[in-house]
C-alpha cells in the first residue's frame, strides 16, 4: 500500500509538473503582457528551486523525489525571459542567468555552504509567494496570473508531503513543503478573487 502510494505521489507530481508552468506561459503569450506577474517572486521562486534540487542532488536524495526540479527551473527560465520580453528589456536577463548559473557550482563548496542554503531555502520559496501576494493586493488585478498553475502547484506540494514522510523524513523539507502549501493556496484564492472582482467591474 505504502510502495503504491509513493509511486502514484511521484509520477503524478511528475506528470503535474511537467505542465505546471505551461498555464501560466501560454496566459502570457495570450495577453502579450506579464501584466500581474511579479519578477522579483519569479526570481525568488528560481533561486529557490535551484537551492532545493541542489540540496536533493548533493546528498544523494532518491532521484524520484525531486526529478520534477529541473523541469520547474526550466519553465520558470522561459516564463522569466517572456516577462523580460514583454517588459521590453530582455538584456537584463543576463545577469541573472549568469548568478543562478554560478551558484549552482558555489553552493556545494562546503557542506555548510549546501546546509545553510537550504536553510534559507524555505524563507526564499515562502518571499517569492509573498512577493506575488502583495503584487495583487497592490495592483487588485489578477492580470496573465494563472490559478490552474498556482493550485497544480499546491497538489506537488501535498504530494511532495507524502513522499519526503514515506521515504526521507527530513524535517527540513516538510517544513518547507508545509508553509509552501500554504502559500500557494492563499495566492491561488486572492487570484480568484482578483480576477472576479476585475469580471463585475467590465
Amino acid at each position: 500500500m505504502e510502495t503504491a502510494l509513493l509511486s502514484f505521489c511521484n509520477w503524478s507530481t511528475l506528470g503535474v509538473c511537467a505542465a505546471l508552468k505551461l498555464p501560466q506561459i501560454s496566459a502570457v503569450l495570450a495577453a502579450r503582457s506579464a501584466r500581474g506577474i511579479s519578477l522579483p517572486s519569479l526570481l525568488l521562486e528560481l533561486a529557490g528551486f535551484l537551492v532545493f534540487l541542489r540540496y536533493q542532488h548533493y546528498y544523494d536524495y532518491p532521484l524520484l523525489t525531486y526529478l520534477e526540479y529541473p523541469i520547474l527551473i526550466a519553465q520558470d527560465i522561459i516564463l522569466l525571459l517572456c516577462v523580460f520580453h514583454f517588459n521590453g528589456n530582455v538584456k537584463q536577463a543576463a545577469p541573472y542567468m549568469a548568478v543562478f548559473l554560478s551558484s549552482w557550482f558555489i553552493l556545494t563548496l562546503q557542506k555548510w555552504i549546501i546546509d545553510l542554503a537550504m536553510n534559507l531555502c524555505t524563507f526564499i520559496s515562502a518571499a517569492s509567494k509573498f512577493a506575488q501576494l502583495q503584487y495583487l493586493w497592490k495592483t487588485r488585478d489578477s492580470g496573465a496570473v494563472s490559478a490552474l498553475t498556482w493550485s497544480l502547484s499546491s497538489y506537488t506540494c501535498a504530494t511532495r508531503i507524502i513522499t519526503t514522510l514515506i521515504t526521507t523524513s527530513d524535517l527540513t523539507i516538510l517544513i518547507r513543503f508545509m508553509i509552501m502549501l500554504a502559500f500557494n493556496i492563499w495566492v491561488t484564492a486572492t487570484v480568484l478573487r482578483y480576477r472576479k472582482t476585475t469580471v463585475k467591474a467590465e
